[in-house]
């Protein structure tokens, strides 16, 4: 239940959870469905129940410069890209970014999650994945119209239908959709086998994180915690923003701030569940990390820990978007930008269908070799050219990378492209009345790797975040190959009969140089970051063990994004609820043992 800071403060908790997002609020769920366990959830942004701003599907790009739903967090100027900066959007309130995210479901490829083990982390690999996945996924098959129109055969995918978050299908799919997605397969991508079933290879439309019965948006907030809402023992606290973990025995564990400062203890454990941006932070505001970046901030070391805040990795994108004929019956979310239009679609949502029951459907995950024939040896070059960083970087990272070009040349899906129905593209703008549809490339396999790190001891200033975009060539190598596939489609039916003509970048951009400054310019994040408290062992720059255990601590664990050491080849909503039920089950695995007396 919500609670105030009277019912917190100098109180004792089992379990506190700091952050109520994706995974703090299914981490709460599960570990309060002990009656006799006490759980408190720490959330810096307010409750936002029964939002319709949240819950209306088609609003997610909306939320992202509103201060009620979001965190405008801004990356440092990047030097690989002159100096440009990124916004770092993340959702503010409960439900964290799985409120304002485009809603797609999308799953890794199997041995991208067997990856994590080989990477020293056993138990975590694609079987336990697989099984979790039964405890988030409720799938709804959608309507025998809907199934022939996208002719699938959901008997053959693997899916969870009994968990807790929906997944389903618009009632009415475009055929400007069918089309787009039948122009990959005449461009050489297969459909997809199991998309979600490990094998995400090809084509595919994907589910979408909808209540089947009223098409409003199914995140952590509605998936676990209005369920559970009333549970005694749940406490949770909003517009608490959570300064440091207090290490000394005479005010116990943890810290909420405002305005004022308060303290409340756990008994049991704290589980930093604030997301790789701010994770990483309140570990070195609490005493771990690197001894010369606690020392600059006059912060006592409680145990040195140099991966805290490193390793930080991203996916990033850019796509063409193109100009739909007027004689193509497609409903693009363009119109959503005309106000009597828009009207016009909230009367058809509040009948069940129109646009707001959508979000993106078209999706492909490609191998390098499907789009870029002469991958072996755009490979061969980027390692030499890698050659002395690979020689002297970190074991941990060495091992990162050649697990890396591994994937790329066994042909692993890191090469994405999304067919969104708007246009998502800059520099032109769009003209009156038209429609679009962008081809959306998102890379995401990088080599660079970035730092998070708080630069003062103020915890409500944001620490330092430098994602080193491009630093390692072979980024934006990529992104350039993936775009030029992504123009070519304008030439392949029957895309090709569907568009006027490319708006962005336009056809005056031509050649790999004029390319590369588009997209320097107009990249973005696809907000996906990883990587700042990896899962590996300490000495390769590990910070938290395979139980989620902060290294050297006996009750700190960390489960969110950020203790995923090596990206994978999905957005990974999916796998941060498979993170928090993961850590749930590792927290009542080791109760259980303290409370029999076994070691």
């Amino acid at each position: 239940m919500l609670v105030n800071i009277q019912d917190v403060v100098d109180k004792s908790f089992d379990y506190i959870i700091v952050g109520g997002g994706t995974s703090g609020l299914t981490l709460a769920a599960r570990l309060s469905e002990d009656a006799e366990t006490t759980v408190l959830v720490l959330e810096a942004g307010e409750a936002n129940l029964d939002d319709p701003e949240l819950l209306r599907p088609a609003m997610f790009d909306q939320h992202f410069t509103n201060p009620s739903y979001s965190w405008s967090h801004r990356t440092v100027k990047q030097k690989y890209t002159k100096d440009a900066q990124q916004d770092w959007i993340r959702g503010k309130g409960l439900g964290g970014s799985s409120a304002i995210n485009f809603m797609c479901w999308t799953n890794s490829p199997a041995e991208e999650i067997n990856d994590l083990e080989r990477l020293g982390n056993p138990g975590w690999n694609w079987s336990m994945f697989e099984r979790l996945q039964q405890k988030v996924e409720r799938f709804v098959t959608p309507s025998k119209e809907v199934q022939a129109k996208l002719k699938i055969d959901f008997d053959s995918w693997t899916l969870g239908r009994d968990g807790a978050v929906n997944l389903t299908y618009p009632p009415n799919i475009e055929e400007g959709e069918l089309k787009l997605q039948q122009t990959l397969i005449n461009a050489g991508i297969p459909v997809a086998a199991n998309p979600y079933g490990g094998d995400p290879k090809g084509a595919f439309f994907a589910a979408n994180c909808h209540d089947p019965q009223t098409y409003t948006r199914s995140y952590a907030t509605t998936a676990y915690y209005i369920p559970n809402k009333y549970r005694l023992n749940l406490s949770v606290l909003v517009s608490a923003h959570a300064n440091r973990i207090l290490t000394t025995r005479a005010d116990d564990d943890s810290v909420t701030g405002g305005q004022s400062t308060y303290t409340a203890n756990a008994t049991k454990e704290i589980i930093l569940c604030a997301g790789a941006l701010k994770t990483p932070q309140l570990l070195e505001l609490s005493g771990f990390g690197a001894k010369d970046i606690l020392d600059k901030l006059c912060i006592p070391v409680a145990k040195e820990l140099p991966g805290v805040g490193n390793n930080v990795q991203e996916h990033v994108n850019i796509g063409p978007s193109f100009e739909v004929r007027d004689n193509i019956e497609w409903d693009t979310f363009d119109l959503l930008r005309d106000p009597c239009l828009a009207a016009k679609q909230l009367e058809l949502y509040a009948a069940g269908s129109g646009l707001y029951t959508k979000g993106p459907l078209g999706f492909c995950f490609a191998s390098l070799s499907m789009i870029y024939p002469d991958t072996d040896a755009f490979l061969d070059a980027a390692e030499r050219s890698m050659q002395e960083k690979i020689a002297t970087c970190s074991p941990g990272l060495r091992d990162q990378y050649k697990i890396l070009f591994n994937r790329i040349r066994n042909g692993s899906p890191g090469f994405e492209f999304i067919s969104l129905p708007k246009l998502m593209s800059l520099p032109n703008p769009p003209k009156p009345g038209k429609r679009y549809v962008t081809v959306m490339t998102l890379a995401n396999y990088l080599f660079s790797r970035g730092t998070i790190h708080a630069n003062t001891n103020d915890p409500s200033e944001d620490p330092e975040f430098d994602p080193h975009y491009f630093e390692e060539p072979i980024d934006l190598d990529v992104l350039v190959e993936m775009v030029k596939f992504a123009r070519r489609l304008a030439e392949v039916p029957p895309f090709r009969d569907m568009i006027v003509g490319e708006l962005n970048p336009g056809p005056e951009v031509k050649s790999d140089s004029e390319l590369r400054e588009w997209i320097m310019k107009y990249f973005s994040t696809t907000w996906h970051t990883a990587g700042s408290c990896s899962m590996l062992p300490e000495d390769k720059g590990g910070v938290v063990d395979p139980n989620l255990k902060v290294y050297g601590t006996s009750n700190i664990r960390v489960a969110d994004l950020s203790i995923l050491p090596l990206h994978i080849a999905a957005h990974p909503q999916s796998t941060v609820y498979i993170i928090a039920e993961r850590a749930a089950e590792l927290i009542r695995e080791s109760s259980t043992r303290q409370s029999t007396g076994r070691s």
